[in-house]
């Protein structure tokens, strides 16, 4: 299978563009995926310079409900017409960076029949499968961040009930792709121990210290390929990289082959 990176912070390649956000279009044996679709109509832009048909898409995820993942559902919703989205029945729920700054989706798309709106899990397809995970035990802390939802007119924390992974097991490989991992990347390393995982790791505001030295260290004791990218860092990655064996980045324009 292969990924590309349609959207992601910095760029590899001269031509591609960079944004805050993310998106990945992912080919399987079976499928054309499109994970995210980054925060504005930038991903349609780097897709066409990259050879990348969105109108062959046969099943697109959203992995939460954050503008810079989901900025570019309406643009994807327009360019493609058939294939169906994957989100979190709790995706459209009011999402805030403090209590000025809204950062969840366009509400106007949420009434689109091309959505399907996803619990616990959801199989989408041969050898791919949504999970939330939220009932899992967290055995690590996690931290909302400053990130809030507005619920009966009161700011809460954001539990990240809208977050899902899509894990595809192909060829006696399990391979995990996430967005954000808000729920603690260390949890959902030990919840699906995988062979590979793409996605961010909400580091980017953490200090080079001893404390994600020691992330990184726990992360370095998994039997797993991790390709990072987005909310990661590019300090915070290079600094992990001293620690991690198996720690690789992922820019716009990038693909990989697992």
């Amino acid at each position: 299978m292969k990924i590309t990176v349609l959207a992601e912070n910095v760029s590899a390649h001269e031509n591609i563009g960079a944004e805050h956000g993310l998106s990945l279009y992912i080919e399987t044996s079976e499928h054309k995926i499109l994970f995210d679709m980054g925060q504005s109509s930038l991903f349609t832009e780097n897709a066409e310079k990259l050879g990348v048909d969105l109108s062959d898409i046969d099943a697109a995820v959203l992995s939460h409900g954050h503008y810079d993942h989901g900025g570019g559902l309406g643009e994807f919703l327009e360019l493609n017409r058939t294939a169906p989205v994957y989100l979190s029945r709790f995706a459209f729920e009011p999402h805030y960076n403090g209590t000025e700054k809204y950062i969840g989706l366009d509400t106007s798309l949420a009434k689109s029949d091309r959505l399907i709106f996803t619990d616990d899990s959801c199989k989408i397809g041969e050898g791919l499968t949504l999970f939330t995970c939220n009932s899992f035990d967290k055995k690590h802390g996690m931290s909302s961040a400053g990130m809030l939802i507005l619920q009966n007119d009161t700011f809460s924390p954001d539990d990240f009930r809208h977050e899902q992974y899509l894990l595809i097991e192909e060829s006696g490989k399990k391979i995990l792709i996430s967005g954000c991992s808000h729920k603690g990347i260390l949890n959902i390393a030990e919840w699906f121990a995988p062979d590979v995982l793409v996605g961010g790791f909400h580091f980017s505001k953490l200090p080079l210290d001893g404390v994600l030295e020691g992330y990184a260290k726990l992360l370095n004791g998994f039997d797993t390929d991790f390709y990072t990218c987005h909310c990661t860092g590019t300090a915070q990655f290079e600094f992990m990289k001293q620690h991690m064996s198996r720690l690789f980045y992922l820019s716009c324009g990038d693909t990989i082959t697992i």
